[in-house]
């Protein structure tokens, strides 16, 4: 029976995870397929249930199974049980789960380098993504203010995860608070709206926005405008995907190759 991985969501029909995995597949020889799941709100725990018959090594996972599938693990990293969130999965002998977090190290890598004494950053939005990137920017030293419409959920966040410094306010007042940063990261869900936020002049500073293609294209467009070095958040996709491979099997893939198989398919589907 061929191995197999896969990621479960949704929806889930636009993933590119399974081009992503199957690429590193292929170009290591190992005998197993990576799918993709839609698996409704309520069925995950029947559904990794019915994945286990299958031979099945390991898991992403993404919206809205994330705290489902901490849940359903009987160890968890250190990342996925302070987030209280896991995007990935891994069946241990006998047939029991280890849940890791992925979106942490990986939007660190897709990030690049900082410097605690000098930047600092600014995140738009309170959800289950920024817990990833507030664990992730805290753990790395970087000061840091959280902006949210519901500023209670910002405040939460920060006491949770955002150790002695971190900061909260509203969004609607991003303007004030972004004057003073060298970092600022969109992880709300305006361009799923067509919404923009207007930014004011970015003199280089970054701009990354977890959204890629056609969601995020009009907002990174006016950053870039503006003079912000913008950054989309198909490169912390692929760096969370190659360090779930890595945890399944003991070896880090080309982040290279699997960038290029996805700006190639996105190229394709405008």
């Amino acid at each position: 029976m061929t191995r197999l991985l896969g990621v479960i969501g949704d929806p889930i029909v636009h993933s590119l995870s399974p081009l992503i995995h199957n690429g590193w597949l292929r170009d290591h020889g190992i005998g197993a397929t990576y799918e993709a799941f839609q698996v409704k709100q309520g069925a995950f725990d029947t559904a990794l249930e019915t994945l286990k018959k299958r031979d099945l090594v390991g898991l992403n996972v993404t919206l809205p199974h994330k705290a489902s599938a901490l849940a359903a693990a009987r160890e968890a990293s250190d990342a996925a049980a302070r987030i209280g969130a896991a995007n990935t999965l891994s069946v241990l002998a006998g047939g029991a789960l280890r849940a890791d977090n992925t979106d942490a190290p990986g939007f660190l890598h897709a990030l690049g380098p900082i410097d605690p004494l000098r930047d600092r950053a600014v995140v738009l939005g309170a959800g289950g993504s920024a817990r990833a990137i507030v664990f992730a920017l805290t753990k790395a030293g970087l000061p840091l203010t959280v902006l949210n419409r519901t500023e209670s959920r910002a405040a939460e966040l920060c006491r949770d995860l955002g150790g002695q410094t971190a900061q909260y306010g509203h969004l609607d007042a991003y303007t004030d608070y972004i004057e003073s940063v060298t970092i600022v990261i969109n992880t709300t869900s305006m361009g799923h709206d067509d919404e923009i936020l207007a930014l004011p002049d970015g003199e280089g500073r970054i701009f990354f926005d977890l959204s890629y293609g056609k969601v995020s294209r009009r907002q990174l467009a006016h950053a870039e405008g503006q003079g912000w070095s913008v950054q989309d958040g198909l490169s912390m996709l692929v760096a969370q995907a190659a360090y779930s491979f890595e945890i399944w099997f003991g070896m880090l893939p080309d982040l290279e190759s699997g960038m290029k198989r996805c700006r190639m398919a996105l190229k394709a589907s405008t």
